[in-house]
């Protein structure tokens, strides 16, 4: 389903063996692990993901 998207790694991975990639969607994010492309993807409401996004930036 989320194949077609354009993921990017995350620049909150610390190196190769964390990581995540994310990809935005109209009004959805979706986000899956590095390592195993091929399994789950999750997918959040934009809304949602730039909040948690903006508290790990703060440390919260």
């Amino acid at each position: 389903m989320y194949s077609s998207l354009n993921f990017r790694k995350s620049s909150y991975s610390a190196n190769d063996s964390a990581c995540v990639e994310v990809a935005d969607a109209p009004g959805v994010s979706a986000v899956r692990d590095t390592q195993n492309r091929d399994q789950v993807t999750l997918a959040f409401p934009s809304k949602e993901w730039r909040a948690m996004v903006t508290s790990a930036r703060r440390g919260v």
